[in-house]
């Protein structure tokens, strides 16, 4: 077991590559198994998710191929094969091999999903679907059952607006007989570009990005090349570091029209920010006013964007209020940011944060999930003196090569194995 030591107060300065999202390849991947040939998904980003993902994609019978960035998928003799425990339980994505599955097998037997624990988060629009499109649905042991005779294309009108429902209803519809419409739909850029996978492998889909989203199902579905877009989450992470500690900060592979949400709110901060077709430039700011923020839906304000923008917040004048809307328990990295010297309090959805009060100090913290882990990283780069951080395996979920990138900008981060007590503290914690 590792943990992530941070020597605070370097100013970050030069370019970052950002990688492919991390959000959408959790979902090509298991979308892959709907083929009839083989998938080579190019520009994966080189996190843990995705190898888990390709593990148990080879429990099903299928072959992967990891070459670099690139992931080829060879499903031809994939079958029904149960995955009740395991892996399966260790990534809250695994929930896609239900849709997947479905609409290959017309069954599946998946374990729970696990993932960050940011409170209950309900995959009861996920069976609304499924059975709408003629499946029974039952939990039998930890594990759900989905069995089918036949899919058929139906209306569905999801009662929350879910990313995850979204695409699994999509993975499964696409070989249903008829037409399926998928009302009040998600819109990331992450299910705009499952779509367009699927759309490459043979399938009739309209209207992705949109709140109404028509699938006319096909009889099969055959191989294809497909490039992830780059993930606006790990990019806007490092803007959100870049406004932190940044003399002059170049973000490289990156959309600007997927953070515009992040780009107002700091530039109202007074960060100075240009961007380009595929480039967004940060240099250095004075002082950062206070604001507040609320999580909404895409395009509203990320909700992964949250817990790091909460960091930065510590450094600005007056008191900003951030309120979670999606996760009510998004907000444990507060008590660590308050180790660190952090004048924060929560109350109910909500975080106050009085700004400008206190220099953070460098301390040991814990990460409890994947953007709790790298709001510390922010905290720890503006930190005096050291931070050590663990629980750092939930943000190797997420971030590829971290300290190779933060290295490359000046940051002084580096990992070390934790001793006996240390893991023992850890364990107990």
């Amino acid at each position: 077991m590792e943990k992530l030591l941070i020597e605070g107060g370097y100013p970050l300065e030069g370019r970052v590559n950002i990688g492919g999202a991390k959000n959408s390849a959790v979902a090509l991947i298991p979308a892959a198994i709907l083929a009839d040939s083989e998938v080579t998904i190019d520009n994966l980003p080189q996190i843990s998710d995705v190898q888990l993902l390709s593990e148990l994609l080879e429990e099903i019978g299928g072959k992967t191929a990891l070459n670099g960035d690139s992931l080829t998928v060879y499903p031809e003799n994939m079958f029904a094969m149960p995955l009740p425990n395991g892996r399966v339980k260790k990534l809250r994505a695994s929930y896609y091999l239900m849709g997947a599955m479905l609409g290959k097998f017309k069954k599946a037997v998946i374990g729970l999903p696990g993932g960050c624990n940011l409170g209950p988060r309900p995959i009861d629009q996920h069976i609304k679907g499924f059975q709408a499109l003629g499946a029974k649905v039952t939990n039998e042991q930890g594990a759900i059952y989905l069995r089918a005779d036949e899919l058929r294309g139906a209306k569905i009108y999801l009662d929350v607006v879910s990313v995850g429902a979204t695409i699994n209803i999509m993975l499964a519809a696409v070989k249903a007989k008829g037409r399926t419409v998928i009302e009040n739909a998600a819109k990331e850029p992450e299910i705009i570009d499952v779509a367009t996978l699927l759309t490459s492998m043979g399938a009739q889909i309209k209207g992705a990005g949109t709140n109404e989203i028509r699938i006319d199902g096909v009889d099969s579905l055959h191989g294809c090349r497909h490039s992830i877009i780059p993930d606006r989450i790990e990019a806007g992470t490092y803007m959100i570091m870049a406004a932190a500690m940044g003399k002059q900060v170049l973000i490289d592979n990156v959309i600007p029209d997927h953070l515009e949400s992040l780009i107002a709110k700091l530039r109202e901060m007074g960060v100075h920010i240009e961007t380009n077709d595929d480039q967004i430039y940060i240099y250095q700011t004075g002082n950062l006013k206070g604001v507040d923020i609320k999580t909404l839906v895409y395009p509203g304000f990320p909700t992964d964007l949250q817990q790091p923008f909460t960091s930065l917040l510590t450094k600005a004048s007056c008191t900003s209020i951030v309120t979670d809307t999606i996760y009510n328990a998004r907000f444990k990295h507060i008590d660590e940011l308050r180790r660190m010297g952090a004048s924060v309090k929560v109350e109910g959805r909500s975080a106050i944060i009085n700004g400008g009060t206190t220099q953070l100090q460098g301390s040991k913290v814990r990460a409890s999930d994947l953007r709790a882990g790298a709001a510390l990283v922010v905290a720890g780069l503006m930190a005096e003196g050291i931070t050590e951080i663990s629980g750092i395996e939930h943000i190797d979920r997420g971030y590829e090569n971290l300290e190779e990138k933060l290295i490359g900008l000046g940051a002084k981060i580096w990992r070390e194995k934790m001793n006996a007590e240390e893991m023992k503290e850890v364990e107990n914690a």
